[in-house]
């Protein structure tokens, strides 16, 4: 096995000379995905190169994808409903299936116009969740395509908007906390109605008279990571820091001006003491 790095918009990058290692693919929708629920609101055209979920008040609607992942990166371009789209949510996730299921969710949580969305996160492991972070975004992601990431491998787990860093969840089985690394998982997205909870805590009801409400998506990639490069006794720079300092000071600079909750700051909803997982080094 041959090897190499370099540092590529603010990451640091170990390619492998081994074809095994690491498989990326960028295809069409028609070719990735089924659409699941929804009847004819869930659309690809375009060729396969665009897809659209719709709402109204009879039904939302989703898709899958056919394939299964355990780790890699996941990439989606999503432009968001635009509007009044309080009351909805737009979900983008990998999740196993099962009552002890992994699950790594970014939810677009839907505002009044003029309104910022809330981007809301959350990592569950063994059907086990409650580790919520919630950002605002620094644009307007119902204007133009944007792209939503996950890193996902054996030593941590990474939220990216347009390759920024925004949270770094890490494995911290060695307290205790269970992490997702045994169960492979098929990407969703779904688009539907939550205004009991989506918006202000429910106080804002989706308004029906703005409906169909859209979301769209287009340049999937799905890069996979062999569990043969996840060799503990090597490449431990790799597996370890997958951000350098451009990387931690851009996800710092995005937790102090963009972030509106972290479940590690809660104190009164642990009065117990904060999970374990919040007492390590964040980086």
């Amino acid at each position: 096995m041959a090897s190499s790095s370099y540092t590529h918009n603010g990451f640091y990058v170990l390619t492998m000379v081994v074809s095994t290692m690491i498989v990326a693919c960028a295809g069409s929708f028609y070719q990735d995905f089924d659409l699941t629920w929804g009847d004819n609101r869930a659309k690809i055209f375009n060729g396969g190169q665009l897809l659209s979920l719709s709402l109204d008040k009879v039904s939302g609607s989703g898709f899958k994808s056919k394939k299964e992942y355990l780790f890699g990166r996941i990439d989606m371009q999503l432009k968001l409903v635009a509007g009044n789209s309080a009351g909805t949510v737009t979900a983008y996730y990998l999740s196993s299936q099962g009552p002890t299921h992994d699950e790594i969710d970014f939810e677009f949580l839907g505002n009044i116009s003029g309104d910022p969305y809330i981007l809301h996160t959350n990592v569950f492991s063994q059907g086990k969740g409650d580790k919520e972070q919630q950002f605002y975004l620094w644009f307007d992601p119902t204007k133009n395509f944007h792209t939503y990431s996950i890193i996902w491998k054996p030593q941590h787990i990474i939220f990216l908007v347009d390759n920024i860093p925004i949270r770094v969840f890490k494995n911290a089985e060695s307290v205790g906390v269970p992490f997702p690394k045994n169960q492979p998982m098929r990407i969703y997205s779904s688009l539907w109605n939550a205004d009991d909870w989506a918006t202000r805590g429910g106080l804002v009801k989706t308004d029906w008279s703005k409906a169909p409400f859209t979301a769209y998506y287009r340049n999937f990639k799905a890069t996979q990571f062999s569990s043969k490069s996840f060799n503990p006794n090597s490449d431990a720079e790799w597996q370890t820091n997958e951000l350098d300092a451009f990387g931690r000071r851009r996800l710092r600079w995005v937790q102090k001006y963009f972030m509106i909750y972290n479940y590690c700051n809660d104190l009164k909803r642990f009065p117990q003491g904060l999970p374990a997982e919040c007492r390590r080094s964040r980086f």
